[in-house]
């Protein structure tokens, strides 16, 4: 480095190359610089290490493996240690959160009466050391949208059979196959439909005759197969009550005296044990022969009447027949009506014509003996003429023939008498008879 003088007199200093970097004047150096610098690099770091420290920690807690079996309604899982289950719960879409507790150191729940087609979602609430923790499992319906079975009913008839309908799902393949299954309320016994009910090779209907396994709540299914698609299934749960259809009352009689009838019957099989106040019956009375509407009676009858009822009808009567069916009375579904039972008798008016022919009859007799007295009448004033009185001068102009007038007003009252009697008759036997 040189020193040189620039026209103002002062010294200025080159730096040759080796001399070094120029320093900067005022900058600290040494140690403590250093540890400065460190300072502010430790501050910067632990204010971004104090961050996730504030969240709390969560106890990891392994899979439970939850698992449905829908022929048993029986939702389980894996048990694990240091946990406790509060409950599990099912939600469904019609019925809504369905909670269950599990007894202590058991792990499953069981759920009962309800159907699943609708597909339902199951949830374990899992208690561990920190908070509850809940698990989820969604149960859907398998197969294509469509496909199940629809339009499902079943009917038991007679207290004897039940027969179970169906129809195909409109988005069904054609090869589709259906089958049916029933278990009890308890889902410990299940039974195939023993006798299906084809519609073109497809099963649409069961007819059951044996319904010894029946209890009073049932769960039906109906799944189905195909070679192309998966088939959806449908489930339903029927009340054997709810769907029995009684058969009609059995020994209907009808019995009448002068002005009054009673009809009596037994109540119908059933087959669960019924009291009179759960049936109800209809009864239908019917003028024979009549195509009018007014000829015909229906007729509620409560199932406390002592199945018997009372009603109106005098003689004469015309033939009629009664008929009748039962009904629960709650569900108002009527079943079929009873063979019809006649009463009355076959000429709907026997007295009447007897009274007519008297009528008529009495009328002839009456004229007749009119006639013959109109006949010696007139007889005795030809035989025995009347004897001329000796006029009156004085009153000859105002005496009045009274014995003639007399006997002329006689013969028009037995004339008006004998045409009133025949209109009367023909009136009387002309007007359209009361239906009994």
């Amino acid at each position: 480095m040189s020193d040189n003088k620039n026209s103002q007199g002062r010294t200025q200093k080159n730096y040759h190359q080796g001399d070094g970097p120029p320093r900067c004047l005022g900058r600290p150096t040494g140690p403590l610089a250093t540890t400065i610098l460190l300072c502010l690099l430790l501050d910067r770091a632990s204010a971004l290490t104090l961050e996730p420290t504030d969240l709390p920690l969560v106890e990891w807690v392994p899979s439970l493996h939850m698992k449905f079996n829908p022929r048993t309604m029986e939702l389980s899982w894996d048990c694990t240690e240091n946990t406790t289950y509060l409950e599990c719960v099912m939600i469904h879409k019609e019925k809504g959160e369905v909670r269950k507790k599990p007894k202590s150191k058991e792990c499953h729940c069981k759920f009962r009466d309800y159907c699943l087609h609708g597909g339902v979602m199951f949830m374990v609430t899992v208690n561990s050391t920190q908070r509850p923790i809940p698990e989820k499992l969604v149960y859907t319906n398998p197969g294509g949208q469509g496909t199940a079975a629809q339009n499902f009913s079943c009917f038991i008839y007679d207290a004897t059979f039940m027969n179970c309908t169906w129809a195909r799902g409109p988005a069904a393949p054609d090869d589709v196959q259906y089958f049916l299954y029933i278990q009890d309320s308890k889902r410990e016994r299940e039974q195939e439909c023993p006798q299906y009910i084809a519609d073109s090779g497809t099963h649409v209907g069961c007819h059951l005759r044996d319904l010894s396994g029946l209890s009073f709540h049932n769960y039906f299914l109906v799944n189905g197969t195909s070679r192309t698609s998966g088939i959806q299934f449908f489930d339903a749960i029927l009340s054997t009550k709810k769907i029995e259809v009684y058969s009609p009352p059995g020994n209907i009689s009808v019995s009448c005296n002068a002005s009054h009838c009673l009809v009596a019957w037994e109540p119908p099989r059933t087959r669960q044990a019924l009291s009179g106040r759960d049936l109800q019956y209809q009864l239908l009375i019917r003028r024979q022969n009549s195509k009018e509407q007014s000829g015909k009676q229906l007729i509620d009858v409560s199932g406390d009447s002592e199945n018997k009822y009372h009603f109106p009808s005098p003689e004469p009567r015309a033939k009629h027949t009664v008929r009748m069916r039962t009904a629960d009375t709650r569900a108002q579904r009527w079943g079929a009506w009873s063979a019809p039972v006649e009463f009355g008798s076959m000429d709907p008016t026997p007295g009447l014509v007897h009274v007519y022919v008297l009528l008529v009859l009495g009328t002839l007799v009456c004229a007749l003996i009119l006639g013959c007295l109109l006949k010696r009448f007139l007889a005795s004033e030809t035989l025995f003429p009347r004897i001329p009185r000796i006029k009156d001068k004085w009153t000859d102009g105002h005496q009045t023939d009274h014995q003639g007038q007399l006997w002329d007003g006689r013969m028009a009252a037995l004339l008006d008498l004998m045409s009133f009697l025949i209109v009367l008759t023909l009136a009387f036997g002309a007007q359209p008879q009361p239906e009994n």
